[in-house]
This record gives C-alpha cells, structure tokens and sequence, in this order.
C-alpha cells in the first residue's frame, strides 16, 4: 500500500479547525498536534501498523499516534505495516511530509503536516494552534526536522 499525500493533505484541510469526533481531544492533555498528524498520515495510507501505530480509542492506542518523538522513531524504524519515513534536509519537503519542531533546541515538541511548498517557503497544517497553510517561517522555533514519509 502507498502513501497517497494528496489524501493526507485534504484530511488535513478538512480538520484544521475543527476535531473529527472519531478520534479524542488530545488539546487539555499536553496538546493535540501528534494526534492529529497520525489522522493525516493515517488518511493518507489507509493501513495502521496494529502493534506500534494505532487508535482505536482513548485508552485503546500506541504512544506513536500521540507523541512527538515516539511518532518520530516508530516512522523512522518502522519496518511492518503503516507510513515509514527517514530524516531528510528541510529544503527537500514535499505536501505530505512531517516537520517536527524542537523550541527549547533539545526536545522535539511539535509535529505539522506539510500542505503546500514553494522555493521560499513551506507551509503547514497543525492543532494544538490550529493552522492550515500556515508559513513555517512564522514559528519561533530552535530546531526543525523533516520526516519525508516514503511512497
């Protein structure tokens, strides 16, 4: 099964602003954003890896679909079922791809969606400050890495 960006970008344009009632609010609970990247990467390649990248319900999930750096090694070292990735240079993101972010420049605390890419700028999807095709150059941040996630 392929990764399929162009559905991942338009679940994202679909949610941006609003919470699909099938998946819980992470908002009150640290922040919604991993979560809502999973949805994405998940509308996108149609297939859940059933041991380490899942969600079924609140207390029924992996701590890949909802944290930063366990979604960045699950997709980093994924070798089973679901979307893979590996580290890539900034420049080279294309719609679909993750970027997470690390504002402190130690810990990697947010996770986007890429929806649309130019020369100059590369713009995302997030929750947790809810953004669709918000300028990534608009974020305060330390450090940005890409997960260009494999067709």
């Amino acid at each position: 099964m392929g990764y399929n960006r162009q559905a991942a970008v338009n679940y994202a344009k679909r949610w941006w602003n609003g919470r699909n009632p099938e998946y819980y609010d992470f908002q009150q609970l640290g922040g919604d954003c991993t979560n809502f990247i999973s949805q994405c990467l998940y509308a996108g390649y149609g297939e859940m890896n059933r041991s380490e990248w899942y969600y079924y319900a609140l207390n029924s999930r992996s701590p890949s679909w909802t944290g930063v750096e366990f979604l960045h090694d699950f997709l980093v070292r994924n070798r089973g079922a679901g979307p893979r990735a590996s580290e890539r240079p900034l420049p080279m993101a294309q719609i679909g791809d993750i970027v997470q972010l690390s504002f402190d420049g130690d810990m990697f605390s947010h996770s986007l969606l890429v929806v649309d890419k130019s020369p100059t700028d590369t713009l995302i999807a997030a929750h947790t400050y809810d953004s669709y095709a918000r300028s990534l150059r608009t974020y305060y941040f330390q450090k940005a890495r890409l997960l260009a996630i494999a067709d």
